[in-house]
């Protein structure tokens, strides 16, 4: 672990290579698992404001688990923390489908027609980078998961770490002085080691 600012992150971040390869997983990360995407408070607010926008992209199980649940909600594992709903506690209520059976979220589907300005939430963008709040600092980590072997795979063939795979989203969540930071300690890393 390395400090930046009020972050302490992991050096996964720097050693582990990864890049999605939707191609080999068809988006299992949206289907699997046994909660939503998480969520800060500001992509409460935005879930409310572009959801008649995004509506048109969902498929009638996300509307109907919606309708049932709340276009977000609480967490069962961390208080006072909130997610995407699931549809029959599967997939994101937020996803649908391609023709060969991809997941495609629905917000991304919604700004890339130029419906909103919001891509989708940030939890989303940065994976498999995960985000955990403390009362001090955050821990940034890498979120290993079986389901993303092929990401690993391609990563690696790429040469590209997982920091150059999520640039533009954590410089979205933390700024682009905390991701040259980040570049930095990346360069003299293998010195240091």
């Amino acid at each position: 672990m390395f400090q930046i600012g009020k972050t302490l992150v992991s050096e996964d971040l720097i050693q582990e290579e990864f890049t999605c390869n939707l191609t080999a997983c068809k988006g299992e990360c949206c289907v699997s698992g046994d909660a939503g995407a998480p969520l800060n408070q500001g992509e409460l607010k935005k879930i409310e404001e572009v959801f008649e926008e995004v509506k048109p992209f969902m498929r009638k199980e996300g509307i109907n688990a919606v309708k049932e649940q709340g276009k977000y909600v609480a967490s069962d594992f961390d208080q006072g923390e909130f997610e995407t709903p699931l549809v029959n506690g599967k997939e994101c209520a937020y996803v649908r489908f391609s023709a060969n059976g991809t997941a495609l979220c629905s917000i991304e589907s919604a700004y890339r027609a130029g419906k909103i300005d919001w891509k989708k939430p940030i939890s989303c963008e940065l994976y498999p980078v995960r985000v955990q709040q403390y009362s001090s600092f955050e821990a940034v980590n890498y979120d290993r998961w079986s389901i993303c072997s092929d990401a690993c795979i391609l990563g690696k063939e790429l040469q590209q770490p997982i920091y150059k795979f999520t640039k533009e989203a954590l410089i979205k969540r933390f700024g682009q002085e905390w991701y040259d930071e980040l570049c930095l300690i990346a360069e003299n890393y293998p010195a240091e080691k």
